[in-house]
């Protein structure tokens, strides 16, 4: 059974915090309920990522690779 952890909870064979899933036995699933350590995971459809459209992120080729521009460079 797919479940949410809202504490942390750590084995030989885990390590889960807060807001991690992890699929365990049904009996294993119904104590960590019980306890309040986890409640079961919601499964969700994700709509894919919208992407940004406009222009692409480069570096002008006017650029001398200072990082300032050249703006008050005093060397």
């Amino acid at each position: 059974m797919l479940l949410k952890m809202t504490a942390g909870l750590s084995g030989p064979l885990f390590n889960l915090s807060p807001g991690d899933e992890y699929d365990f036995d049904t009996d294993e699933a119904e104590r960590l309920k019980a306890a309040g350590f986890a409640v079961e995971a919601e499964l969700e459809i994700k709509a894919p990522a919208k992407t940004k459209k406009g222009k692409a992120d480069v570096v002008s080729s006017e650029s001398d690779g200072s990082g300032d521009g050249g703006a008050g460079n005093t060397r």
